[in-house]
């Protein structure tokens, strides 16, 4: 049948269609969470997993943003350094 990303990162085939959840098959081994615990899942096992957890594309996570008090930092630090080197006469 059709092949899809398993949480967008992840190549499954899928097997079976339900009401709900559907049957998948990994075409690669991988980490996942089960009941809160981490499991193993190898190539060739068959999971049910709900069809939002699949896509089409393989998806990369969304960067982390970058926290707002350390930008803030970063532009206080290059104030600081151009107002030091305007003072002193040093040239880059």
């Amino acid at each position: 049948m059709d092949t899809y990303f398993y949480r967008g990162l992840y190549n499954v085939k899928l097997l079976t269609k339900s009401e709900g959840y559907w049957i998948v098959e990994a075409l690669e081994d991988f980490e996942d969470y089960l009941d809160g615990t981490k499991i193993q899942v190898k190539t060739g096992e068959q999971r049910i997993v709900q069809p939002n957890q699949l896509h089409k594309k393989k998806v990369l996570p969304p960067p982390v943003p970058e926290h707002v008090y350390e930008r803030c930092m970063e532009k206080k630090v290059k104030r600081i350094v151009e107002k030091y080197e305007q003072n002193t006469g040093v040239n880059k």
